[in-house]
């Protein structure tokens, strides 16, 4: 079980940068205003089998991170903090140990009945890098990123059952059998 500590929203379009907000409220093409909201996206460089800008359906709709796993960054880079803004998530959770390892098919269920599932680890890019350096006004942090945070940067979730989820809320992880 775990918490949702922060829920977070990408809505200005010159940036991946997330702010936080009270509550999102998930519809099936993710959260409405956000930068990954949509049913469909168009392939990019993870999708080497689809000619770029191909639509694919969207499975990557939510990003999480974990509290444990960006202090676990943090130590690798020999800064204070990673914070989940940088990393452009949607949610900030506590409590679900080794949050990216989750494997693909397993569902996070929230207190109301809201219903994401795991698509799998939202793989370490350069651009949280290049804002963590930006942040800490530190040359040679954005090389760091990427070795720090593979297999700790969380994961990307598609969304399966509509509905709120708040600051606070519980969420059940039900894996695969």
């Amino acid at each position: 079980m775990g918490t949702v500590q922060f829920v977070l929203l990408a809505d200005d379009p010159s940036t991946f940068v997330t702010r936080v907000i009270p509550f999102i409220d998930i519809e099936l093409a993710g959260i409405p205003g956000d930068r990954h909201y949509g049913l469909l996206r168009p392939a990019d460089s993870r999708q080497k089998v689809y000619k770029r800008g191909t639509p694919i359906v969207n499975r990557r709709q939510i990003s999480i991170v974990s509290e444990e796993e960006c202090a676990l960054i943090a130590e690798k880079m020999n800064i204070p903090e990673v914070r989940p803004e940088w990393l452009g998530a949607n949610m900030l959770i506590r409590g679900i140990d080794r949050l990216t390892e989750l494997p693909a098919g397993t569902r996070l269920l929230f207190p109301n009945g809201t219903g994401l599932i795991c698509e799998g680890e939202n793989l370490p890019c350069v651009h949280p890098g290049k804002m963590i350096e930006q942040f800490y006004e530190q040359d040679g942090l954005r090389k760091k990123f990427v070795p720090a945070a593979r297999k700790k940067r969380g994961i990307v979730c598609s969304v399966e059952r509509e509905g709120v989820i708040h600051t606070g809320d519980t969420i059940e992880v039900i894996r695969l059998s």
